[in-house]
């Protein structure tokens, strides 16, 4: 019975497409498993040009041993050998490492029992003896690609998935700064209608202008004061505020505003917001004048 014998293939291949879509960090490992000495001899000769790292094994149990310490890529194994059976070693072998490309060598009268290995999926295909060499050959290089292809395939999986994990987690931190900002807008809203109200309620009229001199807030009290004037909402304030409009920005000390006098007042906005325009107050001369 033939012993473990590991052999490095030489480096030399075919070349061609198969050649292209061999991975360029590994290179491809053919087990070779048959009780038969000489057979695994010619095997390693025919296959020695075809660019494979060869691991040789003389029955089962020594091909399962290398199986656990080699990165075994596809697997040829002869069927009928004393104590385990080709089909039994691809079905254990198919068990431990199911990622192998796994190849039987028999002839007609074990067919009934490789077959059924095949159809359980523990053989990928079924070869017969005497081999013609360019066949086998072909047969094994297909091996190969099919295991590099579903290698690839595994390799773009986990890319998609790994990508999909990152959108679930960045359409999670969207929603979530979304949410956030939909709360901030809500707040934002609540405490502008509080200080619309307030200045609402204010018994001294006040207006806001904004940066294109549109009337954008009067409240109650500006509305009875100016309701001459017509409507002040939205208009504009230098056509119909001038005196008012001039008078605060000169800062004056009093104006005349329907048979009573009133300090006006601009404030800038926009010093501690993002509001823009101005705020005109007109203090009542009844009460103390604002500090210049």
């Amino acid at each position: 019975m033939a012993g473990l014998q590991p052999t490095d293939a030489a480096a030399a291949g075919d070349g061609g497409i198969a050649a292209l879509q061999a991975p360029a960090s590994r290179e491809r490992v053919l087990l070779l498993v048959d009780d038969e000495a000489n057979i695994l001899s010619a095997l390693r000769r025919l296959l020695r040009s075809d660019g494979y790292r060869i691991l040789t094994a003389g029955n089962g149990p020594d091909g399962l041993a290398l199986l656990s310490a080699n990165p075994v890529d596809v697997i040829l194994s002869d069927q009928r050998m004393p104590g385990m059976t080709g089909v039994e070693f691809l079905s254990l072998a198919k068990t431990g490492y199911p990622d192998t490309i796994r190849m039987v060598l028999s002839g007609y009268t074990e067919l009934q029992s490789v077959t059924d290995a095949v159809n359980e999926g523990a053989i990928y295909k079924f070869l017969t003896k005497p081999w013609d060499d360019d066949k086998l050959r072909g047969h094994i290089r297909e091996a190969f690609e099919r295991k590099e292809l579903a290698e690839e395939n595994r390799r773009l999986m986990r890319e998609v998935q790994a990508v999909n994990q990152a959108l679930v987690v960045a359409n999670r931190q969207l929603e979530q700064s979304l949410l956030e900002k939909q709360q901030q807008m809500a707040l934002n809203d609540h405490m502008l209608a509080i200080v619309r109200e307030v200045l609402q309620q204010v018994a001294i009229p006040v207006l806001a202008i904004d940066d294109t001199d549109m009337i954008a807030f009067v409240n109650e009290a500006a509305i009875r004061l100016l309701q001459r004037r017509g409507m002040l909402l939205g208009g504009d304030a230098q056509a119909l505020l001038p005196d008012i409009m001039n008078a605060a920005n000169a800062s004056a000390a009093s104006l005349e505003i329907e048979n009573a006098r009133f300090f006006p007042a601009m404030h800038a906005m926009g010093t501690a917001s993002q509001s823009r325009g101005r705020l005109i107050t007109l203090m009542p001369a009844g009460t103390a004048a604002p500090a210049a």
